[in-house]
């Protein structure tokens, strides 16, 4: 089993996709919108990583930070929760703020994420409420992007999520008006502005 690679980021291989070079040998790293906008082409990269086999494939999962991986981890081992929807959580929410969404019962915050409606949010906040670790207050500080980043990141997550450009770039802007900064709540007003 892989657990973690270190190595030097060889190209972007699609919108979730890094090929990842260690020791003259590539691995295709399936990673979240945000973890992919920080891994430049040529930059040096350590991803911890969770390497999930089934019968007919093998695919990593590549993640900056340890508690990313250890939330993935939880995520998928709940009842209707593959690797694809628990990356899509990732993508749309920090570890740190999903446990504050699932103590919160915010079942508006986790329909926000693609492929999950009421109903599954309902049951998410249901068998994740005991499950989920918490987060070191020092892995918070990680959660802040850049305030020069900022935009990029938040306009990148949504461009991932299948918004067209020129709309999301709209609502970037209005959302960065309106929000401190923080990434999450810029994505989640970048998000209430394109859906009126």
């Amino acid at each position: 089993m892989i657990g973690s690679l270190r190595g030097s980021v060889l190209e972007r291989t699609g919108d979730t996709t890094v090929l990842l070079e260690v020791g003259g040998v590539g691995y295709l790293v399936t990673v979240t919108p945000r973890t992919l906008a920080e891994l430049e082409p040529t930059s040096s990269a350590f991803l911890h990583i969770h390497h999930h086999i089934r019968e007919d494939a093998q695919t990593l999962y590549g993640f900056l930070r340890r508690d990313e991986r250890t939330t993935f981890e939880v995520l998928i081992a709940t009842h209707g929760v593959g690797p694809a929807m628990a990356m899509a959580i990732l993508g749309t929410h920090t570890p740190s703020a999903l446990v504050d969404i699932i103590a919160a019962r915010d079942l508006g915050a986790l329909t926000l994420v693609p492929g999950v409606g009421r109903k599954t949010a309902e049951r998410l906040v249901l068998e994740l409420k005991d499950r989920l670790p918490p987060v070191p207050a020092a892995a918070d500080a990680v959660d802040q992007p850049a305030p020069a980043s900022l935009k990029d990141d938040v306009l990148s997550a949504l461009v991932n999520l299948g918004y067209h450009r020129p709309l999301a770039e709209k609502s970037v802007e209005i959302a960065l008006r309106t929000t401190d900064g923080d990434f999450e709540r810029t994505l989640k007003q970048a998000l209430r502005e394109l859906a009126r």
